[in-house]
């Protein structure tokens, strides 16, 4: 957590209380220094449990919010979930789950319990969806000597295989806004990132989403599978196609072209890959090669020294 992202939350939700923005009032406070907003705190342990349950259609109800002990700007958070009930199955295949997420902070304190219900999608298999159920390489969680399932994210260099094709999830849908804020924020001042009515008479309905955060939103997009990346060497053959308007989806895309051994890096392998982002017509909007160092397994990443 950070306290740009205390002030941001603050500044956005219209929170008129200066403990979280104002660190002159903090200093004279028991705090000290501002105090992160209970709220940005469980939007975020709740953000970090939706891989596990990214199949709940809605949040029924909070029992409890109990902040336990202060959030500060640097502090890094874990989140835990105990499923305490699951409940029968309903008419619409839906399924009732009582559980509760602790936010654990980086010296092993707990600093919020939620106690909440969710209804869940039942009764689709993983095969139904598409997905492998069988291969050890994509399991989803991996289990503790005390039995708790940490989730997994992205593969190691020893589980790609060279012609497999992933299809990266979730999708990613431009809004407006993205247009004109990462172009400020690039320093990019081409006039179609900021004006609707130069767009409509260029023809465009909406404002152009800048090449270069496409290209990064891309590239993020295939971090569930290429989550355990140490850094890219470079990208070539970039080749942009249809223009990507506020408003369009993007399907991203990765077949692995080749894997090689590093000869300076033990713990890491070597991938090339290839990335294709479609629209939703199915049209290319960007396709590129990278080549990147991916950690492998064992304790020598920083993985398994840091619990994941």
């Amino acid at each position: 957590m950070s306290q740009q992202e205390n002030v941001n939350d603050a500044l956005d939700s219209l929170n008129g209380a200066m403990l979280h923005f104002d660190e002159q009032y903090a200093r004279n406070t028991a705090w000290q220094r501002p105090l992160m907003v209970s709220t940005l705190t469980v939007q975020r342990l709740l953000g970090m449990a939706s891989k596990t349950f990214a199949r709940q259609t809605r949040i029924v109800r909070m029992g409890s919010i109990a902040m336990t002990a202060p959030v500060f700007g640097g502090d890094t958070l874990y989140a835990e979930t105990l499923v305490k009930n699951v409940h029968q199955p309903n008419p619409d295949g839906t399924m009732l789950l009582s559980l509760r997420t602790s936010g654990i902070n980086q010296n092993g304190k707990i600093i919020a319990e939620i106690d909440y219900e969710i209804s869940m999608i039942c009764g689709v298999a993983d095969s139904e969806l598409g997905m492998p159920a069988t291969d050890p390489r994509f399991a989803s969680h991996r289990m503790r000597e005390d039995g708790a399932l940490v989730e997994q994210m992205g593969l190691y260099f020893e589980d790609l295989r060279v012609g497999e094709t992933f299809i990266h999830s979730p999708r990613r849908t431009f809004v407006p806004e993205e247009a004109m804020l990462h172009a400020a924020r690039a320093l990019d001042v081409t006039p179609h990132y900021y004006d609707s009515a130069l767009a409509s008479s260029n023809g465009r309905q909406h404002l152009v989403i800048p090449q270069t955060w496409i290209l990064s939103v891309t590239a993020a997009l295939s971090t569930r599978l290429l989550g355990r990346v140490t850094t890219n060497l470079g990208w070539v053959d970039v080749e942009f196609g249809t223009e990507v308007v506020a408003g369009d989806t993007l399907e991203v895309q990765t077949t692995v072209l080749a894997l090689r051994d590093s000869s300076s890096r033990p713990n890491e392998g070597i991938a090339t890959v290839v990335t294709l982002a479609k629209n939703q017509r199915q049209e290319k909007c960007l396709s590129y090669q990278r080549t990147l160092f991916v950690y492998r397994q064992g304790d020598g990443s920083p993985y398994a020294k840091s619990g994941y």
